[in-house]
């Protein structure tokens, strides 16, 4: 029961790879608080932030925080950090997985998709950080993982995806310099990304449909690579970027075929990588 009694704050916690790192880190007894904008059902998204609760605290949570909220706002930040500390009594771990996408091309790019990447991907991300810093810095071991891809300046990616990847990388570039900043607060500060595309909602709406999901892992790989992240001493464990197949090979995991959604077809590699 490495995470029994560790305080676990996640942005984007009601599905996908933020719902299954809660629930990973729940079957080690974790108090866990959740951050959605999803309250009520939503025709195209799977549960809300309560029925992502229910899971977590049947998975074996310590307890489980539902919080609705919108990391573009800092009311909302602050709300969702003080709602978890007066909850909890501190943060050890913060898990930043909310994030935006959209694959349009630079001409056909509208403002209004530009901010809304940039104000969830970078600037909720770099704000969630602070405000849960004097939580962090009270704690033995204290993380914060982004949900980020290695840094590159290979132009492949910015030509293809260009605002998207300016968002990614800055959540990334939020890695490199907080990793410096708190050396001397022993707070680990790490990005962790998947080999191959992973089944989630995005995928599914927004990218490729039901063949690309076929192509994906599930959710489980990203966050069983978490959970051993989460593990390692926070002082030794810092401006890494991860891969998720890498840190489990680390672990002796080498069969990956349980994570597949479909067995019998290729994967689709994932961007960045």
């Amino acid at each position: 029961m490495q995470f029994k009694g560790k305080k676990v704050l996640i942005t984007g916690g009601s599905r996908g790879i933020g719902k299954a790192i809660a629930l990973r880190l729940a079957a080690d007894g974790a108090d866990i608080a959740i951050v959605g904008k999803t309250a009520e059902p939503h025709p195209k998204l799977e549960g809300t932030i309560y029925t992502a609760a229910e899971e977590i605290l049947k998975a074996g949570a310590g307890s489980v925080l539902p919080i609705q909220g919108d990391i573009r706002y800092e009311e909302s930040i602050e709300q969702i950090v003080k709602t978890t500390v007066d909850q909890f009594g501190g943060i050890d771990i913060l898990i930043n997985n909310a994030s935006a996408i959209n694959l349009l091309p630079t001409e056909q790019m509208e403002p209004k998709r530009w901010d809304l990447m940039h104000d969830i991907n970078v600037r909720g991300t770099f704000f969630m950080s602070k405000t849960c810093l004097p939580a962090l810095k009270k704690s033995t071991n204290a993380h914060i993982l982004n949900l980020s891809p290695p840094l590159t300046l290979n132009p492949e990616w910015f030509g293809r995806f260009l605002a998207y990847t300016i968002s990614k990388f800055g959540m990334s570039m939020i890695v490199l310099g907080l990793a410096e900043e708190l050396k001397a607060h022993r707070i680990g500060v790490n990005a962790l990304w998947p080999k191959t595309t992973i089944a989630t909602a995005a995928i599914q709406n927004i990218v490729g449909g039901d063949i690309m999901v076929q192509r994906s892992r599930k959710p489980e790989i990203v966050a069983d690579a978490a959970y051993h992240i989460m593990q390692r001493p926070a002082a030794e464990c810092t401006g890494n970027f991860f891969i998720d197949e890498e840190i489990l090979v680390q672990q002796g995991i080498t069969d990956f075929t349980h994570y597949a959604v479909n067995p019998g077809q290729k994967l689709m590699p994932d961007l960045f990588l």
